[in-house]
């Protein structure tokens, strides 16, 4: 047996490995260690979870962001896009709509912009519990006072979400020019000590990026012990100074979900819209590589596009109902 057969035979049966022994991993694998990760990966979600997969129904309410993230198409230095905001009213609406569509988690998701004050965001918080009491509400709105996460918490939000972006604090103050790697981290502690369930998560292949890094964005996890990872590729945005660079691949990323599904298993990982533009069945692909969530778009279509954090993402055309029941068929086909 070849020493990453043992490798990935202990991940399997243990839940754990070394940074160096991931760094290793993932210098060496082949297409054959491949196809036994994403197998073990597959083996271990249907432990914790069957054949289940759950759907969240994500509303992007707005594209106006105060962060000027290098990779990000909506930073704040990018004068080319379209901005928008959608009024509490027009969230609720998206809320009603998913409603009746089925979903009972709504990801509310935007760039950091402060119009929605923590009083805006209270009182919209409130308004969607009172109409569905059952539903979770997961919040994706960046970085903000641990008082404002506090009050965000005691009105009902549920979940929130931050990717960590990348454990390697060289990169991430290279890529976040206006933001800080103390910082974030800081948040997601700070998230958890509240009582959210969290997500973190990071991008496959961004420029710079080793295997030693990535190793080290999966030992933080382990450590962070999150509900949610998410894991997708770097996509490059013409219209961003990284524009021109190579983007991340669909391999190293399953790759990277299998992981983190072996590492940390009894947590949600969504197969991203990312690696559904990448690749035709890229949803797919990830759902049989141990992700376990998808999260069909509910935002208006009149504003989708807008929302474009980078170029071609699919569904932009596509009717939330649509979407709806185009990803349930896609959920079935794949055996799920």
């Amino acid at each position: 047996m070849s020493n990453l057969l043992n490798l990935l035979e202990k991940i399997y049966q243990t839940n754990d490995l070394t940074y160096k022994e991931i760094t290793y991993l993932l210098e060496n694998i082949t297409n054959e260690d491949r196809e036994v990760l994403y197998n073990y990966a597959l083996k271990t979600k249907q432990a914790y979870y069957g054949d289940k997969v759950y759907l969240r129904g994500l509303i992007e309410f707005s594209n106006i962001c105060r962060q000027d993230c290098l990779y990000c198409g909506i930073r704040a230095s990018n004068a080319k896009v379209e901005r928008y905001r959608l009024t509490p009213e027009e969230i609720i609406g998206c809320c009603d709509q998913g409603y009746e569509l089925g979903y009972r988690t709504f990801v509310l998701q935007s760039g950091e912009d402060l119009w929605y004050t923590e009083e805006i965001l209270v009182a919209l918080i409130q308004e969607i519990k009172k109409r569905y009491p059952e539903v979770a509400i997961t919040l994706s709105i960046g970085e903000r006072r641990v008082e404002t996460y506090q009050s965000l918490f005691a009105s009902g939000a549920d979940r929130f979400l931050m990717r960590h972006e990348t454990a390697s604090k060289e990169l991430y103050e290279t890529l976040h020019p206006t933001m800080r790697f103390d910082d974030r981290r800081a948040c997601l502690s700070a998230l958890k000590e509240i009582g959210y369930q969290v997500g973190a998560g990071f991008m496959v292949g961004l420029p710079g990026q080793t295997p030693a890094d990535l190793a080290e964005d999966l030992r933080y996890l382990m450590e962070l012990r999150p509900d949610m990872i998410g894991i997708g590729p770097f996509i490059p945005h013409s219209e961003t100074p990284l524009g021109t660079e190579k983007g991340g691949t669909i391999k190293d990323t399953l790759v990277m979900v299998a992981l983190a599904r072996l590492l940390i298993p009894e947590s949600l990982i969504p197969a991203t819209t990312a690696l559904g533009t990448l690749h035709p069945q890229g949803r797919e692909l990830a759902l049989k590589a141990g992700a376990n969530v998808v999260m069909p778009i509910i935002t208006p279509t009149s504003v989708r596009k807008q929302y474009a954090l980078y170029e071609n993402k699919i569904c932009g055309d596509d009717h939330p109902e649509d979407c709806r029941y185009c990803i349930e068929r896609r959920i079935q086909a794949a055996g799920f």
